[in-house]
């Protein structure tokens, strides 16, 4: 189901409570990544030139619910004042009679940014009076705060018992691009997932292998199923009590005649304390060693296996990305997935959007999610709280 945006309201003269996903960091007053910032420059500029007051919502971290000095949003309302060129006020708390008192002195075209909005332990309990308190500063509730959308949270979820919700443009974008990957790919169509945990990425197999041709596997997820196979793999990351789920996506595979599934055949491994470094096959990695990237031929293997594909979506880093140079095999997909220009490419949020970013190809990609589990949970098939209470599409007067 579409979901109304902010096209399709009047917000002239509106208060209008925006949340948005700014959880960045920031090192001695330098923002370290403001991606987040950039993708909700374009909603805030359509809300500006149509006359609404903005009153903008984020979380930083997780604080607990207690007010935590380096996680405040006053840093962030200065760069954000740089990127949109215009003054943005910050206040101190995000409800209460202060914000109050400056949200009832704004005018058409102000920019306000509340206090770290988890600074309240009533935020992440979808607590109903702290959802009414937010909703009483504003006329209409939008959304864009993909990121959050899997979290039933007070200024995600319960603020639209009180306020009209639609999606912003960035919102907008990550259902149309997720959604369809999720619904309707255009085939062929290739699945690569990477990270630790096999269990987060069964649920993406379960809902989109009936539609997949090609399925890559790395990262650590890659050491359980090498061993499902019999591999001796060292002193890797396995999880053992899911290598017979490794087993029935093999099964699975092996079922389907037109399903490839690529697994690596060499991997660059790493010694106990780390200082030696190789890269063997998948059936030579010696004991006490451990896989911690996938090695160029099985890097080759993708590029060609890739090459006609028409829909790609990827989620999971590929190697050890936190600690170069096992962050080598990441930034080469990212790479190899820029360079198909026939295919509708996406990716997940979190570290696989880092990479993608990290290979300064990110312009080149036909969609990177800000949202790192509401992107696994959209792709796994999943209602996300903070989409469902959004008004639809089809109930527009």
């Amino acid at each position: 189901m579409q979901k109304q945006t902010i096209r399709d309201i009047d917000v002239s003269g509106q208060r209008v409570f925006l949340r948005v996903d700014y959880n960045v960091q920031f090192d001695d007053g330098t923002i370290l990544d403001d991606y987040r910032l950039q993708e909700s420059i374009p909603t805030i500029h359509l809300l500006l030139e149509r006359g609404a007051k903005v009153i903008i919502c984020s979380h930083r971290g997780r604080p607990g619910g207690r007010v935590v000095e380096e996680l405040r949003n006053e840093p962030v309302a200065r760069h954000l004042s740089a990127l949109l060129g215009r003054a943005v006020t910050s206040v101190r708390d995000c409800v209460g009679p202060e914000v109050e008192r400056v949200v009832a002195a704004m005018q058409p075209g102000d920019v306000v940014l509340l206090e770290n909005v988890r600074f309240y332990a009533e935020e992440e309990a979808n607590d109903r009076e702290f959802s009414r308190k937010l909703a009483s500063l504003a006329d209409v509730f939008v959304s864009d705060a993909f990121g959050t959308a899997h979290r039933a949270h007070a200024s995600v979820v319960g603020i639209a018992e009180f306020l009209p919700g639609v999606a912003g443009l960035l919102m907008e974008r990550e259902l149309e691009y997720l959604g369809k990957v999720a619904m309707n790919p255009e085939r062929p169509f290739a699945i690569i997932l990477g990270g630790a945990k096999v269990a987060e990425k069964l649920a993406i197999l379960k809902n989109l292998s009936d539609q997949a041709d090609l399925i890559c596997i790395g990262g650590g997820i890659a050491n359980t199923f090498l061993k499902a196979q019999g591999i001796d793999v060292g002193a890797s990351l396995v999880e053992d009590d899911r290598i017979e789920d490794a087993l029935e996506v093999m099964r699975m595979a092996a079922m389907r005649k037109d399903l490839r599934l690529l697994m690596p055949t060499d991997v660059v491994i790493a010694n106990a304390a780390g200082e030696r470094i190789n890269t063997v096959s998948v059936n030579r990695v010696p004991p006490e060693w451990r896989i911690l990237d996938l090695g160029r031929q099985t890097l080759d293997d993708m590029r060609d296996a890739l090459s006609t594909m028409k829909t790609v979506v990827w989620n999971g880093p590929i190697g050890f990305f936190e600690r170069p140079p096992f962050d080598r095999g990441s930034i080469d997909l990212a790479r190899i997935l820029a360079d198909l220009v026939s295919a509708t490419t996406v990716v997940g949020g979190g570290e696989t959007a880092a990479a993608v970013a990290r290979a300064g190809v990110s312009n080149r990609i036909s969609h990177v999610s800000t949202g790192g589990g509401a992107s696994l949970e959209l792709l796994e098939g999943r209602v996300l709280p903070g989409v469902a209470v959004l008004r639809d599409r089809a109930d527009q007067a």
